[in-house]
């Protein structure tokens, strides 16, 4: 049975990519290239693009399987485990660093007194439990909050420009650049979250528009990264952006809505933040989940969610800091672009060179 249209897949990726990066976007941006910041987050963009070709030409070519799967015929079970486990750890990582910058944010804005490990713990717990269904369910819940995420983020970057000033998006090109092309690469770690697109292609009603679906699940994106750049340092300007913690939300801070109807969208803003962090996090377990199902070749995921959850939450808690959380997660981001994109190039190439392919299967996608 292949239950997922074209429409779910575009949704997932999608609110699998937009996550708790979007905060702190900007304030990374600007430190690669001052004004040069929506330039630099465009040639992100179009690195998690290549990654996300190469991972959608792979599902295509193997449309009943996922990596961890086709990663065995390609290029042997032995060498396949050991990938498959990095991929498991790396994810197992970035779930620990999304619900840790989500438990800073929480109790820095909203819930003061509330312990940190508490605010972590429920995120995790909430993604545990939702990674524990089907994939019908899975599709359902990223297509449902889609339009919650979207809606109000374009919303207030939209409201946000009559605050900007043109001058201080020039020149375009940036008046520094400091380790720009490292600093490309940590913009186009924002879009591993789209890796499970590999993980649901194989129950796509028709695998052959899986193209389609990651046109959409990376434009999306990359469009409201760019969009967001652009409205802060339009209004604050590259200078004062770097000394933010979380840019995003102090230009939701200085936003209203027409009429006065609220002088602050801020809270509004944590809202939808709150649902892109569950979103994202739910896919990071349950692709982490369904890996190591794979790997030992089972048949039921639900077991391993709630296993992997005290290890997440312990990585969770391992910064001291703030600060050395977003050290930690911009040197494994960078890292994880080895498994993210490296590790599939590798084994398109190998499949190509060994002419290895998946059977094909009948398209029956009528309504998507």
């Amino acid at each position: 049975m292949r239950p997922i249209t074209t429409l779910q897949v575009a949704a997932i990726v999608v609110s699998s990519t937009i996550g708790g990066g979007v905060l702190a976007v900007p304030l990374l941006a600007v430190r690669a290239a001052d004004t040069g910041a929506p330039l630099v987050t465009l040639l992100g963009t179009l690195v998690g693009l290549f990654g996300l070709i190469i991972v959608t030409v792979l599902g295509i070519r193997f449309p009943d399987q996922s990596i961890i799967q086709y990663s065995e015929d390609i290029i042997g079970r032995g060498i396949s485990f050991v990938a498959s486990l990095s991929i498991v750890i790396f994810f197992s990582i970035l779930a620990a660093a999304i619900s840790r910058e989500f438990g800073e944010v929480v109790i820095t804005s909203i819930l003061k007194r509330t312990p940190l490990e508490v605010t972590v713990l429920a995120m995790l717990l909430l993604a545990a439990v939702f990674a524990r269904t089907d994939i019908v369910t899975f599709a359902s819940i990223h297509l449902f909050y889609l339009p919650f995420i979207m809606v109000p983020g374009l919303t207030i970057v939209s409201l946000s420009l009559k605050n900007s000033r043109v001058l201080n998006l020039l020149p375009v090109w940036g008046n520094e650049h400091h380790d720009l092309f490292l600093w490309i690469f940590t913009i186009a770690a924002l879009f591993q979250g789209s890796f499970i697109i590999t993980m649901v292609i194989p129950f796509m009603k028709s695998p052959t528009k899986a193209f389609l679906s990651m046109i959409w699940g990376w434009a999306i994106p990359s469009l409201l990264y760019v969009l967001i750049v652009i409205s802060s340092v339009a209004v604050f300007g590259p200078e004062e952006i770097k000394l933010l913690m979380w840019p995003t939300l102090e230009l939701a801070k200085t936003t209203a809505l027409p009429a006065n109807i609220l002088e602050r969208l801020d809270a509004a803003f944590l809202a939808v933040w709150v649902t892109n962090v569950f979103t994202t996090m739910l896919s990071t377990f349950y692709l982490t989940v369904k890996s190591i199902t794979q790997m030992f070749h089972l048949k039921e995921h639900k077991i391993f969610a709630f296993f992997m959850l005290p290890f997440i939450f312990l990585i969770a808690m391992l910064p001291q800091s703030v600060l050395e959380l977003y050290e930690f997660a911009e040197y494994a981001g960078k890292l994880g672009l080895y498994i993210t994109i490296g590790y599939p190039l590798l084994l398109l190439l190998i499949a190509v060179i060994r002419k290895k392919r998946g059977k094909p299967v009948a398209v029956k996608d009528s309504s998507s």
